[in-house]
């Protein structure tokens, strides 16, 4: 093995750079600071603002990024190389300084290494978006969901008469969200938001209930992560029922993934209070790289946006945004429906 060209401090100079160059990974997340500060929130910082910040490399940081790439060339040959491993360390302490969970953040260092062993060198700017960097060695899915193309405007409604309502408003599509011990007022929800959506353009998931969802004809369910565990999920694939599956960050996409999804939902961007999330808000920053990762897949962005933000989502790269108080909380929902449309 060479010997190592890099000195002592390269570590530290490394993660300095590479996450002043990664602050855009960030956008979007002070309104999480925001609201658990009880400060009162202001405007994002503007596309331009942070194009500026991940541009500002000095002479110090190219002269620094050039010499991590002349020993990545000369060591990657040698997995066992200081050098590597170094860069590997100042990878993912880089995602964890960006709040990615420790798991998350190996997972990311695994896959810029895979990447840049792929190209031949390190890129200090490019964040891996590749599915096949993170995941080199994918085997063929066992299912075979049909695939939806972009859905618009997705609404999530909380019953069937909602979901009747939003059909007849010409919301391309809804999801039943029907929450209930009582298993008769459960098959009955769901049999009343199917006839609501038969015969119309609306395409129409089932949350959850995908006995019920199958048994009465859904043209598809939508499941959680911890619902996928439960689900009979060859019995969807075999009904041939579009699926939908909810992730939040990395680890949750590439399990969505590996079973090949009808659509995958990408969240919470924002903060919301409807439900209690286990992860923290996205935030635009990473709404952008997941979407460039997930790319093969209709994608829908949900989790506290308005309408203010439909084009600012939109232009991340997502060709759906789910929406629950934005439709079900305004005072003319069918207004709301027209203002909200009018952005696809």
């Amino acid at each position: 093995m060479s010997t190592p060209t890099w000195h002592p401090d390269v570590l530290s100079l490394t993660l300095a750079g590479l996450h002043a160059h990664m602050m855009p990974i960030r956008e979007g997340l002070e309104h999480y600071a925001q609201s658990h500060s009880q400060i009162a929130p202001v405007e994002a910082p503007s596309d331009a603002w942070l194009g500026q910040l991940a541009a500002q490399q000095n002479e110090h940081d190219q002269a620094l990024f050039a010499q991590v790439n002349e020993d990545f060339v000369q060591h990657q040959k040698d997995p066992s190389a200081l050098s590597l491993t170094q860069l590997k360390k100042a990878l993912v302490t880089m995602a964890r300084t960006l709040e990615f969970t420790q798991e998350e953040s190996l997972l990311l260092a695994q896959a810029w290494m895979h990447q840049s062993h792929r190209e031949g060198h390190f890129d200090p700017l490019k964040w891996p978006t590749r599915i096949k960097d993170f995941v080199p060695h994918e085997a063929a899915s066992d299912f075979n969901f049909p695939r939806c193309e972009n859905l618009g405007l997705y609404a999530v409604l909380p019953d069937a008469q909602w979901v009747e309502r939003m059909v007849q408003a010409g919301v391309p599509c809804v999801q039943l969200r029907f929450k209930s011990e009582d298993p008769k007022a459960l098959e009955r929800e769901v049999k009343q938001a199917i006839q609501a959506a038969k015969g119309s353009s609306t395409k129409l998931f089932i949350n959850d209930h995908w006995q019920l969802a199958l048994e009465h004809g859904a043209y598809g369910v939508h499941l959680g992560q911890e619902d996928l565990e439960s689900a009979n999920l060859k019995d969807i694939d075999a009904a041939q029922c579009h699926l939908g599956v909810s992730t939040h960050g990395y680890l949750e996409m590439l399990k969505a993934h590996a079973l090949r999804p009808s659509y995958m939902a990408l969240g919470a961007v924002f903060p919301t209070t409807l439900k209690r999330m286990q992860t923290l808000p996205q935030g635009l920053g990473r709404l952008r790289a997941y979407a460039q990762l997930m790319s093969p897949y209709a994608l829908v962005a949900i989790g506290g946006i308005d309408a203010s933000q439909f084009k600012t989502v939109l232009s991340c790269g997502v060709g759906s945004i789910a929406v629950v108080r934005a439709i079900v909380g305004a005072e003319a929902p069918e207004q709301a429906v027209t203002t909200l449309l009018s952005h696809f």
